[in-house]
């Protein structure tokens, strides 16, 4: 019996092994699973290629995909799996869940790198304004201290802690300007002075980026949340604004100038 048993696991084996394609292979990854190394899958071409080529292999309906975020859930693998595997989502932010380890995005990760068509990776976001697990002042706190190295020495600890259980991208620094008190978020920002917040926005995104945003304990720092957006009429958030252009450009912009100029992708 067991002469016969054998042959036929070996056979299952083999056929279980065949349907499952190899990615990974040392220096280049297989996102789509063709069996050859692609131009967007080579590490060595110029990004503006890699992009191009991709793009050119996309449907419009991966396209709008790589537009939508979710947020993040406990059971996220069975809300989202299917979607994943439709290259329909392309980034993840926050959670409802306390982020504790990488498990849960390196899962979800791998749905979407090894089952989708193309494999294109996933982003995880998360507000890390004034820390992640070691707790910082707020931000219009810290900036009383008119110190751009605290700035840039406490992002630097909060993008390491923040790396550490996968997120890749930080929704900061918040970099509207804040003049109304009724607006309840001018806690996360700098004050009421442009030249002041552009030397601060300068200075967080240097600690999250370090000089390369992908190295180990860095992360992609975002300026937000939009020119104009801090001057709210009523102080009501979302509400609507009115700006001159020589105000846009005298005391909205330099914030997000700086943060641009600093290197915030």
């Amino acid at each position: 019996m067991k002469a016969v048993l054998l042959p036929i696991l070996s056979i299952h084996l083999f056929v279980a092994g065949a349907a499952q394609p190899v990615i990974y292979h040392g220096d280049w990854n297989d996102l789509n699973k063709n069996g050859k190394e692609d131009v967007y899958e080579n590490p060595a071409r110029p990004v503006p290629e890699r992009v191009a080529d991709l793009l050119a292999r996309m449907t419009l309906e991966e396209k709008i995909g790589q537009l939508v975020q979710a947020h993040r859930e406990a059971d996220a693998e069975q809300v989202f799996g299917s979607r994943l595997r439709q290259g329909r989502i392309s980034s993840f932010l926050d959670g409802s869940e306390l982020i504790e380890t990488p498990e849960p995005r390196n899962r979800l990760q791998r749905i979407a790198v090894e089952q989708s068509r193309l494999g294109i990776p996933l982003i995880f976001g998360h507000d890390s304004i004034h820390g992640f697990r070691t707790i910082f002042p707020i931000p219009l706190a810290q900036a009383c201290a008119w110190e751009p190295e605290l700035f840039e020495r406490s992002q630097a600890i909060s993008a390491r802690e923040t790396a550490a259980v996968g997120i890749d991208w930080t929704f900061g620094p918040m970099v509207d300007l804040a003049r109304d008190p009724r607006w309840g978020r001018i806690a996360e920002g700098f004050g009421e002075d442009p030249w002041l917040g552009a030397v601060y926005a300068g200075a967080c995104v240097r600690g999250f980026q370090g000089t390369n945003p992908a190295a180990p304990g860095r992360l992609v720092s975002c300026l937000k949340h939009y020119v104009g957006y801090g001057a709210a009429e009523g102080g009501r958030d979302y509400n609507t604004t009115e700006i001159s252009e020589y105000t846009l450009r005298n005391f909205y912009l330099p914030q997000f100038s700086a943060g641009v100029s600093a290197g915030a992708v």
